[in-house]
């Protein structure tokens, strides 16, 4: 992705080695800390390539999927925010690879896969339980952002920056009803989005 639309792609995990090349840090609150000047140039994509990518334009990537998912939702609205204090970097994308949004409400997929083997429906509900805020249900903002009624300001930010969002998932996945919900509520918050959704597989295929 890199090469094909010169921009560089980074990981909401502060761990990665990837920030070595960035002045940002995304911290895994969704805090966004700017720590240098930008550098002229970035490393080539290509480590067989010698010539540097001319590039100021970020796309946020999980470092993995669910709960990077997650990060790199909330780090992207976050970082949206502050935008201007972070030029000349741009944000130019979000890729949002099976997050794990669920809800309340039990959903198709949630029910049809509750025994799944990968990610049961009880699994999630722990995941959760154990996460949230004391008292709160899972339609809080962190675990269902298709909650919200209506768009927020962060969301105001995404649109004039022209930033797009990709998401990512599976129909094997328990949170699939989930993930297309999101791509629908996006639509409807006047954002750019591409859906990539493969037949059958499973939560977190593409980590095996």
């Amino acid at each position: 992705m890199s090469s094909d639309h010169q921009t560089t792609t980074a990981s909401s995990d502060p761990k990665s080695k990837l920030f070595n090349q960035f002045p940002i840090i995304v911290n895994p609150d969704g805090t966004v800390k700017r720590v240098s000047q930008f550098p002229s140039t970035a490393a080539s994509p290509d480590p067989s390539s010698s010539s540097p990518v001319l590039t100021k334009d970020l796309a946020l990537n999980p470092l993995h999927n669910t709960a990077g998912g997650n990060i790199a939702y909330h780090a992207g609205l976050r970082a949206a925010a502050v935008a201007d204090d972070l030029l000349p970097l741009k944000i130019k994308g979000l890729v949002l690879d099976e997050p794990g949004f669920t809800g309340s409400e039990r959903t198709e997929s949630e029910l049809r896969l509750a025994n799944d083997a990968h990610l049961p429906t009880f699994v999630i509900d722990l995941i959760w339980e154990l996460s949230l805020p004391i008292g709160a249900d899972r339609d809080h903002e962190y675990c269902n952002p298709t909650a919200e009624s209506e768009s927020s300001p962060s969301w105001d930010k995404i649109r004039s920056l022209g930033c797009r969002v990709m998401v990512v998932g599976c129909d094997g996945d328990p949170m699939i009803v989930r993930h297309v919900a999101l791509v629908e509520w996006l639509k409807k918050m006047g954002v750019e989005v591409v859906a990539h959704f493969d037949a059958g597989g499973h939560h977190a295929r593409l980590n095996l």
